[in-house]
């Protein structure tokens, strides 16, 4: 009989802030909840109670009342929440002003910069007369080429607190990836670093920088962060906006201003893979954006205002987003950049002991390979006040959990987590009060309706189906930048079953109420636990004169997936060293270097739909020796033998 690798205690449970909430439930509405389970369902079936204990609990202001919690109509996506309400963002994680370390930002040089909460709001404050100055405003876009690094918070909450919509990237996207995203959206300012660190060196953004800026029109303010390279200045940016250094732009001190907004005013634009042509700029609300993380934190993750959280991201993922978000229970958080494998694979354990990290959040691959080089934190590292330790990314491998118990802390909630950019946070996720399974995601978010699918449309239990969501929930996306009718919104997540959210993975429910996602079931890259789309490569490789065309798959390898990409060749021209070198080389140069393939094969042809789309799902399913359903639906059916059983995918 299987048993829990970790079962909090007794004790542990009712300090929790999660028992406290399920206390106060049953308190206001006269009942007896016992456990999570019962809460759960009752956060299902009274959302719009539920909700407002939420909005008490965690004393989420609103300067304008609300008309009523909920206003939905027969299906999704018809869902208004909290109409008439207004309130700001940052002003909610901007609530604690007291020498408390607000922000820890340190480099993989080792430079170390704190921030109090106090300090930090006099920043906010500083750089929001500035933009609003430079004349942004409510609805305005505020963009990011940074590091993960102080300045990006500073930036992100001077822009909510007026009111405006804030995007990011990180550094090490490509160029024509930058301009894909930024390019849509128009922004009116851009914050930018001069330089970034990785693995040991020094990058300088210049040049990149250069191209994008030609690329912005829109742009009026550009403001660049010297960062990794100090002697930064104006004059090395061309561009027809102002430029100015960050440390000239603004002066700290005052107290911030808060604009109030609407509950469903655009705060972020995030960004899907690109798939199938430029990302989709997936924009979310205010409000709802609050109020899930604040859940999912406060409640999922136990943060409180005595913790140190932290998690290893960049400013173009949504964990990002998500981390941020930990300023509104008043907590420390801690900032990372760099190679979390510089100098050595411990440099992140390090910080636990450095920093006094209590929440430590990574991806499954970061684990793997800290399992694979060796690493016994548990023997080499004291991590006192580390209690929980969540993964995303990618679906957690049973023996990464055997080997977080084993290796690195016994009394631990390690806590798997999955949702995405689409909706900014979590369906399924960590629970303080609940055992932990191995390979399993301990439960469904509060609130959130999640079930798995069969291709009927029927919810199953031990068995693999589709994820989907079966009511409305506030983080939902308010939709897709210019997609005015909404149509491409509902054509990504509503056309699988009418009316329903389906999100894309292929996941099972277990007998413990927690659930397992054994991947995407679309045809998204995810090596090392990142998504990639695979027309941004398509994209790439179409630069190269000798490449015909191609097509890119995840090949399961070694606990992981790697990019194994086919491409067909013009007459005469082979596959040797050289042009494999440029493939990679092109490909690397304009996006990242994730997106640079572990293998490229040479195919004499590639499987099309009859109206010429190319067929990653079914090549994927040759190579890993499963079947592929619908054939009729190939223009070149007989193209898929070439990809069955090729020797340099043994290797």
């Amino acid at each position: 009989m299987q048993q829990p690798l970790w079962t909090p205690s007794a004790e542990r449970i009712a300090a929790t802030r999660l028992d406290a909430f399920r206390r106060l439930v049953n308190r206001r509405h006269g009942l007896d909840l016992a456990d999570y389970p019962a809460l759960h369902a009752w956060s299902i079936e009274r959302r719009e109670a539920f909700w407002q204990a939420i909005i008490d609990f965690f004393e989420i202001r609103f300067s304008a009342p609300a008309e009523r919690v909920l206003r939905e109509g027969p299906a999704m996506p018809d869902a208004d929440w909290f109409p008439g309400a207004r309130l700001n963002f940052a002003e909610h994680l901007l609530r604690r002003r007291d020498p408390h370390p607000a922000l820890v930002a340190v480099g993989e040089d080792g430079s170390r910069e704190q921030l109090s909460y106090l300090e930090l709001a006099g920043h906010v404050a500083g750089l929001q007369r500035s933009l609003r100055e430079a004349g942004v405003g409510v609805g305005d876009r505020v963009a990011a080429f940074m590091p993960n690094t102080w300045q990006t918070v500073v930036g992100m909450l001077a822009a909510t607190s007026l009111g405006a919509t804030w995007s990011s990237c990180s550094p090490d996207f490509g160029t024509q990836g930058v301009i894909d995203r930024f390019g849509q959206i128009e922004p009116k300012v851009l914050i930018a670093a001069a330089g970034y660190r990785y693995a040991g060196k020094n990058l300088d953004l210049t040049a990149k920088l250069g191209e994008i800026l030609e690329r912005l029109p829109s742009l009026e303010q550009l403001v660049v962060v010297p960062y990794s390279r100090p002697e930064a200045k104006p004059a090395d940016f061309s561009t027809q906006a102002r430029v100015a250094l960050w440390q000239d732009f603004y002066q700290p001190g005052g107290e911030p201003e808060f604009t109030a907004v609407p509950f469903d005013q655009p705060l972020y634009i995030l960004y899907s893979s690109g798939t199938t042509g430029v990302p989709k700029c997936i924009v979310h609300g205010v409000g709802g954006t609050l109020l899930q993380h604040v859940k999912e934190l406060g409640l999922h993750t136990d943060l409180t205002a005595d913790d140190c959280l932290f998690y290893y991201t960049t400013c173009g993922w949504m964990m990002w987003n998500w981390l941020v978000s930990g300023l509104a229970l008043g907590a420390t958080l801690v900032l990372f950049d760099g190679s979390p494998f510089h100098p050595g694979p411990e440099r992140l354990i390090e910080l636990i002991d450095a920093e006094g990290i209590s929440i430590f959040g990574t991806s499954a691959k970061y684990l793997a390979a800290l399992e694979k080089a060796g690493a016994k934190p548990c023997e080499t590292h004291k991590l006192q006040r580390l209690k929980a330790l969540l993964s995303t990314g990618s679906p957690l491998a049973h023996e990464s959990f055997d080997f977080v118990y084993r290796g690195i802390k016994a009394d631990l909630c390690l806590s798997s987590i999955s949702g995405g950019t689409d909706i900014v946070s979590c369906f399924a996720l960590g629970n303080p009060v609940l055992p932990v399974w191995r390979g399993e995601l301990q439960c469904k978010g509060l609130g959130m309706d999640v079930q798995v699918w069969n291709d009927s449309g029927q919810p199953v239990t031990g068995e693999k189906g589709e994820l989907v969501c079966a009511r409305h929930f506030p983080s939902m996306p308010l939709g897709f930048w210019n997609d005015e009718g909404g149509e491409k919104f509902r054509a990504a997540y509503f056309d699988t079953f009418p009316g329903v959210w389906a999100h894309g993975d292929y996941a099972e429910e277990t007998v413990h109420g927690g659930l397992v996602i054994h991947g995407r079931s679309d045809a998204v890259l995810n090596p090392g636990g990142v998504r990639i789309g695979t027309a941004e490569i398509y994209r790439q490789v179409e630069k190269v004169p000798q490449v015909l065309e191609s097509i890119a798959i995840g090949q399961d390898w070694a606990g992981d997936v790697r990019v194994v990409l086919f491409v067909r060749l013009r007459d005469g021209v082979a596959l040797d060293e050289a042009l494999e070198s440029t493939i990679r080389q092109v490909i690397r140069a304009n996006t990242t270097a994730r997106h640079v393939p572990a293998k490229i094969v040479a195919v004499a042809d590639i499987p099309r739909t009859i109206s010429g789309k190319l067929v990653e799902l079914a090549v994927r399913n040759v190579v890993h020796g499963r079947p592929v359903k619908n054939t009729d639906a190939l223009a070149n059916p007989q193209a898929l033998e070439l990809f069955r059983d090729l020797p340099q995918l043994r290797e």
